[in-house]
């Protein structure tokens, strides 16, 4: 191991390299996570977005294939089967777990009782202090450059915040997928980093081709952007048709386009007639920006499979990070574990080796 990638991250977690491949809704699987493992990463399994009675199936065929369950499981509070995702973990005795809404503290208490590491994903300051105080083992940080939900605050100015404010070690996500980020990362005081779209965009990712060509074809950061029209909240993805037209409508429009969707894949989302009709009769009295943004949160995993699982893109949506922009080839999880892990030590050594007066010198 070398002495440069040894750190608090790879110590808790047991893996070779100071690298988390995060928990991407219908990306996450099986397979991927033992990709990850055995490349000497750790991996977390996206417990929100895999089924419920095959959520154990996939636990165990991680466990079979890299043998043990030095891998963590992402879930969160408010799914159906929230219970079900903590039991199994602390019956696997999983590594870890990792949530952004997280659970109580009494939920806390028997994850470290049965050795089970706390790892929440915070996007501001104030939520990495009230995570520490429910009792987290380690913080990740999403900057504003991350993919999916996110905040406003860059992992530059993040970062050194929360090092500032907790003494738990703190991983560094948002905008990630290089080595000479992770030496970046490493030389601020983070204990590793986290990737979620570098992961996504790879060999070994379940994404769908006529996907993932969309998310290559990105070579501009702002074609990633936030918009806040599926449900009201920071959501950073590829611009589409989809998010368009969402954008595009009024409050009755979306909640026209929200219910379409839902009555569309209501085989997914298990809407029936009687839901649907206590929605439109809702929407007569109530707010529609409020009901469309309701519907469209209850529908967003329908929406992301119809991207991820399906592979039709222009009709789903894409969450990514503005890194995005900079990855122009797929490769294996081992290739790019091992070479963002070998250009991470040259940036390291190559800083050591220089004299301190290189270090300050002012560019010609």
């Amino acid at each position: 191991m070398s002495r440069w990638l040894a750190t608090p991250l790879t110590e808790a977690l047991g893996c070779r390299y100071p690298i988390v491949q995060t928990a991407m809704g219908w990306v996450a699987d099986a397979n991927l996570v033992i990709a990850t493992t055995r490349a000497g990463g750790f991996g977390f399994l996206a417990g929100a977005t895999i089924a419920a009675q095959a959520l154990e199936g996939e636990i165990n065929k991680v466990i079979a294939a890299t043998g043990g369950s030095n891998f963590g499981l992402n879930f969160h509070m408010f799914q159906d089967n929230a219970a079900q995702c903590v039991d199994l973990a602390i019956r696997y005795r999983l590594r870890a777990v990792s949530y952004g809404r997280g659970p109580d503290k009494q939920t806390i208490a028997r994850f470290k009782a049965a050795g089970v590491l706390c790892v929440p994903t915070v996007g501001a300051l104030k939520h990495a202090l009230k995570a520490v105080e429910l009792g987290a083992d380690m913080i990740t940080i999403q900057g504003g450059e991350g993919g999916g939900h996110t905040g406003g605050v860059p992992s530059s100015i993040l970062l050194p915040q929360v090092l500032d404010a907790v003494s738990v070690p703190v991983i560094a996500a948002g905008g990630y997928s290089t080595g000479r980020g992770l030496a970046g990362a490493l030389a601020a005081g983070a204990a590793g980093i986290a990737m979620g779209t570098r992961f996504l965009m790879s060999k070994d990712s379940p994404t769908p081709p006529a996907t993932l060509v969309h998310y290559l074809k990105v070579n501009d950061p702002q074609r990633v952007r936030v918009t806040t029209a599926v449900d009201g909240m920071r959501h950073r993805m590829i611009d589409n048709p989809f998010i368009q037209r969402l954008e595009q409508a009024g409050p009755l429009g979306r909640l026209r386009v929200a219910l379409r969707s839902a009555w569309k894949w209501k085989q997914h989302t298990g809407m029936s007639l009687l839901q649907v009709a206590s929605i439109l009769r809702q929407a007569l009295k109530d707010d529609p920006a409020a009901l469309s943004q309701t519907v469209m949160a209850a529908n967003q995993p329908v929406l992301l499979q119809r991207s991820m699982i399906d592979g039709v893109p222009d009709e789903g949506i894409l969450p990514s990070g503005q890194v995005a922009a900079a990855i122009g080839e797929l490769k294996s999880c081992q290739q790019l574990i091992e070479e963002i892990a070998e250009q991470a030590e040259q940036c390291l050594e190559a800083l050591l080796a220089r004299q301190p007066a290189e270090l300050w010198r002012e560019p010609s």
